[in-house]
């Protein structure tokens, strides 16, 4: 959504990811198929500030991917704190677990697999922080099944909300945002952060 010199000037000034982040994002940018559903340097500080913050005992990742989005997020969890991420894809899946397993974190996060809205249905406790970055046609239902669920002060991130400006035309993003904002039971700011990310809370 903006030129490609300033999203190389957002990178250059954010703080990097660590060595082994960085690795890891190279060698899926170069091993899977969608480098471009990869999260990104800038989006994964944004969610570890977002953790840092809230400081939740769980998070709920949608769409797991490469996995580095969840590894910038467990860095920042306090003592307890621990992430949920689903993934419908068992070579995704199984990509990302070999990372996560690499990683100081593993014992923070597990994958499950299978159907989001299965795992969102089995989640008992309160969810506090809640990424969602999985299928585009999915997102309003996921929204709603996790809504119920998310703690008094918790949070949700929604990616990929300006769809490449694609959300200017008829678009299943356009949809999920229209139907956000006017939701009476939530407040919700549209970030224009690389592809967008609107993030939503209790009102």
């Amino acid at each position: 959504m903006i030129s490609d010199e300033l999203e190389d000037y957002a990178d250059a000034v954010t703080s990097p990811w660590g060595e082994q982040l960085q690795a890891l994002e190279a060698k899926a940018r170069d091993e899977l198929p969608d480098p471009q559903m990869i999260s990104g340097p800038v989006v994964g500080r944004l969610l570890e500030t977002l953790v840092f913050l809230i400081q939740p005992k769980l998070v709920l990742e949608l769409g797991t991917y490469a996995g580095t989005s969840a590894l910038m997020m467990a860095g920042a969890l306090p003592e307890g704190g621990r992430i949920v991420t689903c993934e419908l894809s068992d070579e995704h899946a199984d990509w990302a677990q070999a990372g996560i397993d690499a990683s100081p974190y593993a014992e923070r996060i597990e994958i499950r697999r299978g159907p989001a809205l299965e795992t969102i249905a089995a989640i008992d406790e309160p969810i506090d922080v809640c990424f969602i970055d999985a299928d585009k046609p999915g997102y309003v239902d996921y929204y709603e099944a996790v809504l119920p669920k998310l703690s008094p002060h918790g949070l949700s991130a929604a990616a990929n909300a300006l769809r490449g400006g694609q959300v200017l035309e008829v678009d299943v993003m356009d949809d999920f945002n229209r139907h956000v904002a006017a939701e009476p039971r939530t407040t919700q700011v549209l970030l224009t952060v690389r592809d967008g990310v609107t993030l939503i809370r209790r009102a």
